[in-house]
């Protein structure tokens, strides 16, 4: 008897909480109907393994696609756990960004915290998030200011460009007696990445590529990269686990270099480390290492795949390759040899500037931000409950044929004669108080690489590979490359 009663008592705590459960995830359609129109999925998972479909960047995906088509381009959804307005309307999405703090505020995943900690400006609000981006602000024109910055970028870009000559020619390729010649395969991503962490390390903490304490930082940084797109499982082991770690180590690294910084006295190297030890800000240590964390970060990740981006479309299109080499083999032609190239340089890649903005509108390296409504918010016909998430989707704007003709396709001279900028219907880097503050200095390594790479190589993608939304931006292949020397090494 006792047993039955207990199995009873059991079914009825099941139950009870299935039934907690399901009137948990639908309560909030019933208690909000004027919310936008759209589906729920199922309790607790929602509709969130829909959205987050792998499909390739320069698409909506099916989930968008489908949504967009049955509710509009502002819809309801339970996404992460949460009842969410998705928004794929321009106004709507500039709205959001520009109402920072007043009607919105950044909301990221707990597991994110986890990640980046406590401190990162990807995640803080209010008056520390303000503090550390006029901090970021600060430093990004210093380093703009420095004599130095553009001669280190040119410098790592030859350095890495130049090395491909020594690879190993591709099998059944003719190499010319002086070694320079013969087809080579680069995994171009793995290039791209070598190349931005080389400039992000030596303007923040003043390292140079072949120091063994860059090479450590980048061992532990490859693994907290892979933890911040992964499962949020800190079990031993995992890569959620592993990125904990690496950033433990990252920290305990950049302490130690604070502290040699310290102790070397009035000796300065001039990098974002020296400004921020200086200043007169009143960041804790564990602040100035969470700093500097989200500037590896932010030099790192969107550089490197911006590059890869130019790379993949150019290849794409002869015909734009053709018109970027034009340009940089008259950039070249004005200036001695072993000329460095100036801002005045970087001002004349206007046709480089175009293939940067377009490769940055297709292939949409930043899909969508996380916000969440601090009130109800009535904009247009539209309610936004309070405390639902919110999420602006840049990459649905971006490729609306409405806004942008053909939007489905690369060309580049839809930039001629209209602004570089952010706008409304251009927002890669976001937009409004979060404004990524790195985003022009991500366009000039991007457009320096590009210089070095067009006048020394000829290059073709090395079979199928394409950019793909998970929603982090990957190519599933590393964009494999056969390069060609366009000049035999002397």
């Amino acid at each position: 008897m006792m047993a039955g009663e207990l199995a009873l008592a059991a079914l009825a705590i099941l139950l009870a909480s299935l039934l907690g459960l399901v009137l948990s995830h639908f309560l909030p359609l019933l208690l909000n109907p004027k919310a936008p129109r759209g589906s729920f999925g199922w309790p607790l998972l929602g509709e969130t393994l829909r959205f987050l479909t792998p499909h390739a960047s320069n698409t909506l995906g099916g989930f968008l696609e489908d949504h967009c088509s049955r509710y509009g381009r502002v819809f309801k959804s339970h996404l992460f756990c949460t009842p969410t307005v998705v928004s794929c309307d321009p106004d709507l999405n500039h709205f959001i960004l520009q109402n920072e703090e007043r009607l919105f505020q950044c909301s990221y995943p707990r597991p994110i915290h986890g990640i980046l900690g406590k401190s990162s400006m990807l995640v803080v609000l209010g008056e520390d998030h303000k503090r550390l981006r006029n901090l970021a602000l600060a430093l990004v024109t210093s380093t703009r200011l420095k004599p130095s910055y553009l001669s280190d970028i040119e410098k790592i870009a030859l350095h890495v460009v130049g090395s491909w000559r020594h690879h190993q020619p591709a099998a059944g390729a003719k190499e010319d007696g002086g070694g320079g010649g013969g087809v080579r395969v680069v995994a171009f991503c793995e290039e791209a990445r070598k190349f931005a962490f080389s400039v992000i390390v030596k303007q923040v903490l003043g390292l140079s590529p072949e120091e063994p304490v860059t090479a450590r930082i980048l061992e532990d940084f490859l693994a907290f990269m892979k933890g911040l797109i992964s499962f949020p499982l800190y079990i031993p082991g995992t890569p959620y686990a592993k990125a904990v770690q690496a950033r433990e180590r990252i920290s305990s690294t950049v302490k130690g270099i604070i502290e040699e910084r310290r102790s070397a006295g009035p000796c300065k190297k001039g990098d974002f480390l020296d400004v921020l030890l200086s200043s007169s800000n009143e960041l804790s240590d564990e602040e100035k290492v969470s700093f500097v964390l989200d500037s590896l970060l932010g030099g790192y990740e969107t550089t490197s795949l911006l590059i890869s981006m130019v790379v993949y479309f150019l290849g794409q299109s002869a015909e734009d390759l053709d018109l970027v080499k034009m340009e940089h083999d008259s950039i070249r032609s004005n200036k001695g040899k072993e000329e460095c190239l100036t801002s005045e340089d970087y001002k004349k890649m206007e046709y480089t500037q175009h293939v940067i903005n377009e490769a940055l509108r297709c292939g949409n390296i930043v899909k969508f931000v996380h916000r969440k409504a601090l009130k109800d918010v009535r904009y247009k016909e539209y309610l936004i409950p309070s405390g639902w998430k919110v999420l602006p989707v840049f990459s649905a704007v971006h490729l609306n044929p409405l806004l942008h003709g053909s939007a489905q396709h690369f060309q580049p001279r839809r930039w001629e004669g209209s602004s570089q900028g952010t706008s409304k219907c251009f927002t890669p880097f976001g937009g409004g108080p979060r404004l990524c503050p790195g985003s022009e200095l991500a366009k000039v390594e991007a457009a320096f690489f590009i210089h070095h790479l067009v006048l020394n190589y000829r290059w073709r993608i090395d079979g199928d590979d394409i950019p793909m939304a998970y929603p982090y931006v990957e190519f599933q292949r590393g964009l494999p490359i056969e390069i060609e020397p366009i000049c035999p090494e002397s």
